[in-house]
């Protein structure tokens, strides 16, 4: 399995995760997948936005109430759910077969 499957398939699971746990009520769990998680995917695959979120939602200023932290997560899912095109496309990208030219064709 390539990387980049690799990343796409964490990304589908851990979306997948975090979507559960959302609509369970489970915090401790959505705090694990967010702070754990979301940064080891986010910089396996260059997110560095995405990782930067995830360590600020922990380390920045308490959050206020459940509602508030909450929203964070709901802003981590879209956030990652906006990383899916990027990666799709880099797999594309790569599974394009770079044309082979070496210059003008020259008889001896």
């Amino acid at each position: 399995m390539t990387t980049s499957t690799s990343l796409q398939l964490g990304l589908d699971d851990l979306l997948a995760d975090l979507q559960y746990a959302r609509k369970h009520g489970e915090l401790g769990r959505l705090a694990l997948l967010a702070y754990c998680e979301v940064r080891c995917w986010a910089r396996q695959a260059g997110e560095s936005d995405v990782a930067e979120h995830s360590t600020a939602m922990f380390t920045a200023l308490p959050h206020a109430s459940k509602e508030a932290f909450l929203e964070q997560v709901d802003q981590l899912i879209a956030e990652l759910e906006r990383a899916r095109p990027r990666l799709t496309d880099s797999m594309a990208r790569m599974a394009q077969p770079t044309p082979y030219y070496s210059g003008p064709y020259s008889h001896p």
